[in-house]
């Protein structure tokens, strides 16, 4: 009877037992859940609006003045604006990412069905714009189109999809010499169809892990461009521009670098542990 039941159980089922067998991956995605439900209420529940500038309540410490995490130098609440600053960063992370995965998946899986010419052509594509300094790149696109907080997220994204389509070129060579594609070639779909229809859906395994990986340098890459004052504007904020001005003011209000920077590693090392959970478990080599 208990042979029968491992005969049943799909390779999905087993990946799944063995991520969460991951306690690392598993705390991660708690902790990723909370980070997320923080981000998207939290700004609400605040105790302070995050714009709203009090000249009395500037550089209060922790605790003090009814600032949980203390206030900066124009008096605005720090937790506040340290929730709707990992709001954007997590929408940053995430919309670029998906327009990376959108491009990439697409690209990588169109050449490497086609292969010939087109392949070559497709990839050397891909090769030169992988010579461009990455952050160069995103901000001439920026500088170029004006600095815009939808902007930013498609800047990102169109740079971010070139190791994406590699990848997914590389499983799809391996792909498309399958039994089920030499079946629906046999069956008469066109080229566009075999590549929506069956490569694209047996490229998620890699993909996702990816894009678990991919997420955390999105928003490094977006705290970058906040650091260097490309990010997004006043008052908005991300956890990139909070650890910029943190830096600013470290000697009269650490706690301006300090808070950010917890919640920055805290929620990029929560994608590390769940995208090398994934990649365990998806890894048909430790099985």
């Amino acid at each position: 009877m208990q042979s029968a039941v491992l005969k049943g159980r799909s390779l999905w089922d087993d990946a799944r037992r063995r991520l969460l067998r991951n306690h690392a991956a598993v705390t991660s995605m708690v902790v990723l859940a909370l980070l997320v439900v923080a981000a998207a209420v939290g700004p609400y529940l605040a105790p302070f609006p995050f714009d709203q500038i009090n000249k009395n309540d500037v550089w209060m410490g922790p605790l003090t003045g009814g600032h949980l995490l203390g206030s900066d130098a124009l008096g605005r609440d720090l937790l506040a604006r340290l929730l709707i600053g990992l709001r954007v960063s997590l929408a940053v992370g995430v919309v670029a990412t998906f327009v990376s995965l959108v491009i990439g998946v697409l690209w990588g899986a169109t050449a490497g069905y086609i292969g010939g010419r087109v392949d070559e052509v497709m990839m050397r594509i891909v090769d030169i714009l992988y010579s461009l300094p990455f952050i160069f790149f995103v901000i001439l696109l920026m500088v170029t189109f004006g600095r815009n907080f939808i902007l930013m997220f498609l800047a990102i994204g169109a740079v971010e999809w070139l190791t994406m389509a590699r990848i997914v070129r590389g499983q799809t060579l391996s792909l498309k010499q399958r039994e089920f594609i030499e079946a629906a070639r046999a069956a008469g779909l066109e080229r566009n169809a075999i590549v929506i229809r069956h490569i694209v859906p047996n490229l998620l395994g890699p993909v996702v892990v990816y894009v678990t990986l991919t997420i955390p340098g999105v928003i490094l890459a977006e705290s970058f461009l906040s650091f260097l004052g490309l990010g997004v504007q006043e008052p908005l904020t991300s956890l990139g521009s909070l650890i910029s001005k943190g830096a600013q003011d470290m000697e009269l209000a650490p706690w301006l670098l300090i808070f950010p920077s917890i919640v920055m590693v805290v929620t990029l090392m929560a994608f590390n542990f769940i995208g090398d959970g994934l990649r365990d478990a998806i890894d048909p080599k430790d099985r």
